[in-house]
């Protein structure tokens, strides 16, 4: 019989479900087994977070660096741009909306929702060197790397990043819908769960409202520069759109993306050179909501933030995303570094991120290979005419 595979995002779900559903009549010995996991499973993490930023950005940055093409550049500007833009635009949203749907007067501290449950025992993983440690050593490995073109080097740091990308396939993200259900089975089990769920659905609307402003905003700046209507050129990448949500998946959705883009009368050298490679640097709807969901968790806190704490964060976080592996939840996974050392997110906070996020997964994938439609079109319109001629080197 065929092997019927559950996707990630059906996963947490599910997770999401039976830990509310359980967490009712569980008795404590029950929960206490899933915070032993939970205590386990957050140790682990933690000791990967800064090999995951260091096996990630140290190749992306030399790759970047060693490809110094005209085009290449101008493409990662663009994209890098465009993700700090809607991490901006996130954040005076978040912070005009979200105080009139979430109450931050009675502030609800993560750790207290699970700290009645002790696990039996945890085991102590300490992680080999601090986050922003690992960044800066990210930092000048890759750009050394560029610089002397060294191959052991880049050898050496692409199989380092193919072992930290299978770590994350086989390991963490199998194990997500798990460590997720207990966070719930917890907060269940002592009673309250229900306020966060509601706070949930309030922002999960408001961050679906971002996307869609987002490309339209995107298609009115491609538009504007490359003089076309930018209602049709998005309604010609709808297919590309409604495929990212079905499949949750840049990569999956290049050849679809692909078409489209030539659609909107971008060039099959441009296209076939910016599509893949946007798939992999442009997350802009995926930094949308990695900051409204760190907002409304802030302030669902009571934490103090302000504009200049969320521009460095937005910031460091847009090249966290060209980093970012192409798996499902491979974008929060990479952000869990500056997420703690950065805007202070502890444990709880953490789970609840990666839940949150993954619940809109589609959503954001969708956002992000219909932006990248926008991207091709202005690259068509500043190289495309040099490309048709010339053939110039991508």
């Amino acid at each position: 019989m065929k092997k019927i595979k559950i996707g990630l995002l059906p996963r947490i779900i599910i997770a999401i479900a039976a830990g509310l559903l359980t967490g009712l009549f569980f008795p404590q010995w029950l929960v206490r087994i899933a915070a032993t996991f939970n205590a386990i499973f957050s140790n682990l993490l933690q000791f990967l977070i800064p090999l995951i930023i260091l096996g990630l950005v140290t190749p992306a940055i030399a790759d970047i660096g060693k490809s110094a093409g005209k085009i290449l550049l101008v493409t990662v500007l663009i994209a890098y741009l465009d993700t700090v833009f809607s991490g901006c635009f996130s954040y005076l949203t978040s912070v005009t909306i979200f105080p009139h749907l979430i109450d931050s007067g009675q502030g609800v501290d993560m750790a207290e929702l699970t700290a009645t449950v002790d696990p039996y025992f945890t085991i102590s993983i300490p992680p080999m060197m601090e986050v922003m440690t690992s960044l800066v050593l990210s930092f000048m490995l890759g750009l050394g790397i560029a610089f002397f073109a060294s191959p052991y080097m880049k050898k050496m740091a692409d199989e380092f990043n193919d072992i930290i990308v299978k770590t994350i396939e086989v390991v963490i993200i199998p194990l997500l819908p798990v460590y997720i259900y207990g966070v719930f089975l917890s907060m269940t089990h002592t009673g309250q769960v229900m306020r966060v769920l509601m706070v949930f659905m309030a922002i999960i609307g408001v961050i679906f409202a971002m996307h869609i402003f987002l490309l339209i905003f995107q298609y009115c700046i491609a538009g504007a520069l490359a003089r076309k209507n930018p209602f049709r050129m998005l309604l010609n990448m709808m297919p590309a759109y409604f495929t990212a949500l079905g499949t949750s998946s840049s990569a999956a959705t290049i050849p679809v993306t692909l078409e489209q883009t030539r659609k909107n009368g971008v060039s099959p050298e441009i296209s076939g050179f910016s599509v893949p490679l946007c798939a992999t640097i442009h997350l802009s709807g995926s930094t949308l909501k990695i900051v409204a969901c760190a907002i409304a968790l802030m302030m669902m806190q009571g934490m103090s933030f302000n504009f200049g704490m969320f521009l460095g964060f937005i910031m460091m976080l847009g090249v966290m995303m060209v980093a970012a592996p192409g798996v499902p939840g491979g974008a929060i996974m990479a952000a869990l570094g500056i997420l703690s050392s950065m805007l202070g997110f502890g444990e709880q906070e953490q789970a609840m991120m990666i839940a949150l996020y993954i619940t809109m997964d589609n959503f954001g994938t969708a956002c992000n290979v219909t932006g990248d439609g926008a991207i091709a079109v202005v690259l068509d319109r500043l190289f495309g005419k040099k490309t048709s001629r010339g053939r110039e080197s991508l």
